[in-house]
């Protein structure tokens, strides 16, 4: 229940429009793209979002609410900003660990237009109390409100303006079963191609005004795991080299020289990549290792690993991911030169026991 609704100057603190005129220059300059038909990749949940956005127009209804999952760097940011530019109406953003108080919420809403879309990063994060508002808000448009306190407090239901909710978390498991159910479209973002991230990097490249060759695209591309976000940082840490050590165009030989000194070897593995599937291999045995062990030994939390580094790693088949714990394949063994034995036996701080892979 509500407490008070906070006025409209600190509801402006933990809430930003994305597209108000003082940040034009600044969005006119992102790399972001700005419609469905600029954003690359993730067809399936694009085409089906193509079709959800024109039956909302047709039926001048506002979109069903939105929950985009997935690994962090993907475009759901991205991705909200274009549903709402492709309805025509304004977004309003801001994050689960923003949303402090229910009356923070009920500012956000009641403040809103007809049609608008909010958007809520970390939507996992939200507290119960929030959720509880969130319920009526998504389902009837509606808040209850709390007016006074004790025994004469009283409870009105105060109807806000129809808007669409987008909320992205990279850990959908921790949604509530009753908040994951109230969103109407549900789209999982996948890790990209290479192919598709080179042409990121060539879309990237001509609006900073990087001189690059389908080469050094691709070199970037195939260096990114699977990340736009990814990408577009080491395109400009390319970029770097390129002017000092080239003649200011990245090639596929400037690339694999500057990624190099960034410590980026051609998977796309950095350091921490390498140090922890060494210390699955050296420490325990292959595992299984459980995450809590494994990020107390690299010196990592352990969400950084499991959001972060695994995703990447089990696409390629270097890590196995078991009730029992962590446990690395033969291509971790191979692509980091060290022989493989099939372990028998967890050895180390990882505890004893056969490990069984069919777990």
């Amino acid at each position: 229940m509500i407490n008070e609704v906070n006025d409209f100057d600190f509801e402006n603190r933990i809430v930003t429009n994305e597209y108000s005129s003082s940040q034009d220059a600044e969005i006119e300059n992102s790399l972001r793209p700005k419609t469905l038909a600029d954003y690359v990749g993730q067809e399936k949940a694009k085409s089906n979002l193509e079709v959800y956005i024109e039956s909302a127009k047709v039926r001048q209804e506002p979109l069903d609410h939105v929950l985009l999952y997935g690994p962090p760097g993907l475009g759901k940011t991205t991705l909200s900003g274009i549903i709402a530019a492709e309805l025509g109406v304004n977004i309003r953003t801001t994050s689960g660990p923003a949303i402090e108080k229910p009356g923070d919420l009920a500012a956000i809403l009641t403040n809103l237009a007809d049609g608008d879309v909010l958007f809520i990063d970390e939507i996992h994060r939200l507290s119960r109390a929030i959720e509880e508002i969130l319920y009526p808000a998504m389902e009837d448009y509606v808040i209850d409100i709390i007016l006074g306190k004790g025994p004469s407090a009283s409870s009105i239901r105060l109807p806000i303006p129809k808007f669409t909710l987008i909320g992205a978390t990279t850990r959908a498991g921790q949604l509530t079963t009753p908040l994951r159910d109230r969103f109407g479209v549900l789209l999982k973002l996948e890790l990209y191609t290479t192919e598709e991230l080179a042409t990121i990097v060539k879309r990237s490249a001509g609006i900073l005004d990087i001189s690059i060759t389908d080469e050094g695209a691709t070199a970037i591309a195939s260096r990114s795991r699977g990340t736009p976000r990814i990408a577009n940082r080491l395109l400009k840490r390319v970029r770097d080299f390129a002017l000092v050590k080239g003649d200011g165009t990245i090639t596929s030989e400037i690339a694999a020289f500057a990624l190099k000194s960034l410590d980026i070897d051609e998977l796309g593995l950095d350091a921490i990549d390498r140090r922890m599937l060494e210390a699955i291999i050296k420490f325990y045995g292959g595992g299984p290792v459980g995450l809590d062990t494994l990020a107390a030994t690299i010196g990592e939390e352990a969400i950084t690993i499991e959001d972060v580094y695994e995703p990447y790693l089990m696409q390629i088949g270097f890590l196995a991911r078991t009730p029992r714990g962590r446990c690395a394949t033969r291509l971790a063994y191979d692509h980091l030169g060290i022989p493989y034995s099939t372990p028998t036996q967890t050895k180390g701080v990882a505890g004893q026991g056969s490990i069984d892979f069919d777990n």
